[in-house]
């Protein structure tokens, strides 16, 4: 029994004929699935660095568990395996709960196993470094969306191969994206930052028009390279656009100058794209209608883009079968679940990645342990859901219709797929 609660099933642990201590089983699982969140100056709200950190805090870190709201890893089980999966498996949850159960105990000194620090995180090398112009101080709370556009120095088509988001201010930094900007799309975005008098400009559900993804970062990220041989072709000419969140829930004040890191090769055996997916319907004849007041709408797109992918990547890939190496999904405030996966010609279906419960501020892109094929009478599905119930409305109004757009208000449904020939 823990605070009144009687355990509803045994919990069992690996070590065995003992209870588990701090020192052998449970801070390699804390360093793993928490520390890099939970470290002084991060986003968390707290350190768990040490045991006195984590015994101080052990009663919620009970709750967390047993609810698997902690750690944030959005991705549902038994869809795909991913690289980085900082989810607790059974084995972990199992060894937490029995500590916890029988006290917390710290365990002697000596026999505290040590933290293999496996391959090095992050970047192998990093060959350019972007920045923010100047710091910039959010002044909206809890959340701001803010763009910025950072200049592209290279004179020849370079591919990024890595890539890695370094917060100016982890406290308040709660996930950045970067876009491609290519030459004839520089105009319209460097309109949008001049309409602004302040650094940069406001954006909410995406950069504020058509540009393709280059990366991502949430808390725990520590970046990296690209899968060997791959990476994404910049132009010379191009802008990067970076959209930061900023999460004020600690209160208005400080500033922040985020930067983002890359790994740079003038050659790849194999060029890739981040291939946004949607049904083009829904953004240029606005069909995914969401009504006001229904608490589970339904959207669904379906279609096998391999014999067209020349047109669709603007010829960065020719058409033809191609492998699939990662995927990220994306939904407004008012998103329940979403959805990504492969429907073979032959019927059967195999999951690219599934989120189960849709949060807005913990969204990322997950890499698949192994790549999947896609032949040419394979089909990309992609299925969004929302409620639009009156008790689901982020600003407290009354609901009203929704469909895809870049504002708050408006809602999306979108996919990216990491992919090559």
């Amino acid at each position: 029994m823990r605070g009144g609660v009687v355990l509803s099933a045994v919990i069992f642990c690996a070590c065995a004929d003992r209870a588990p201590t701090w020192n052998e089983d449970v801070q390699p699982i804390v360093a793993r699935s928490c520390a890099t969140c939970h470290i002084s100056g991060g986003i968390a709200p707290f350190v768990f660095t040490s045991y006195a950190d984590v015994y101080a805090r052990r009663d919620l870190v009970y709750t967390q568990v047993v609810s698997r709201k902690m750690p944030p890893w959005p991705p549902g089980p038994g869809c795909a395996e991913y690289a980085g999966d900082r989810s607790l498996t059974d084995h972990d949850r199992s060894t937490l709960l029995s500590w916890l159960d029988h006290g917390a105990p710290q365990g002697e000194a000596a026999n505290a196993v040590p933290i293999s620090p496996g391959a090095p995180p992050g970047l192998s090398r990093v060959d350019r470094e972007l920045q923010l112009g100047s710091a910039y101080t959010p002044i909206q709370a809890p959340d701001e969306y803010r763009c910025f556009l950072l200049d592209w120095p290279e004179t020849g088509t370079r591919f990024v191969t890595g890539f890695a988001a370094k917060p100016g201010n982890a406290a308040i930094v709660h996930h950045v994206l970067a876009f491609i900007a290519t030459p004839d799309q520089v105009a319209h975005f460097q309109a949008l930052d001049d309409a602004d008098p302040a650094s940069g400009y406001a954006c909410f559900g995406g950069p504020g028009g058509t540009a393709n993804a280059l990366g991502g970062w949430v808390p725990g990220n520590l970046g990296g390279d690209f899968p060997e041989g791959t990476g994404i072709a910049v132009d010379p000419g191009s802008r990067i656009i970076l959209q930061v969140h900023y999460n004020l829930s600690r209160g208005l004040g400080p500033s922040d100058r985020t930067s983002i890191q890359l790994k740079l090769d003038d050659a790849v055996a194999r060029p890739a794209f981040l291939l946004p997916w949607a049904d083009p319907r829904w953004i240029n004849n606005q069909t995914m209608r969401i009504p006001a007041g229904e608490a589970d709408v339904r959207h669904a797109f379906s279609f096998a883009p391999a014999s067209y992918l020349g047109l669709i990547t603007g010829d960065r890939l020719p058409s033809g079968p191609f492998k699939v190496y990662g995927a990220a999904l994306h939904q407004h405030l008012r998103g329940t679940r979403s959805r990504l996966e492969i429907q073979r010609a032959s019927g059967a279906r195999e999951c690219l990645l599934d989120i189960p419960h849709w949060d807005f501020h913990w969204q990322g892109s997950y890499a698949l342990r192994t790549p999947k094929p896609v032949g040419v009478t394979d089909s990309i599905s992609i299925e969004c859901h929302w409620d639009n119930s009156a008790a689901n409305q982020p600003d407290g109004l009354p609901p009203r219709d929704l469909n895809w757009g870049e504002r708050t208000q408006d809602e999306m449904c979108l996919g990216f797929l990491y992919i090559t020939q």
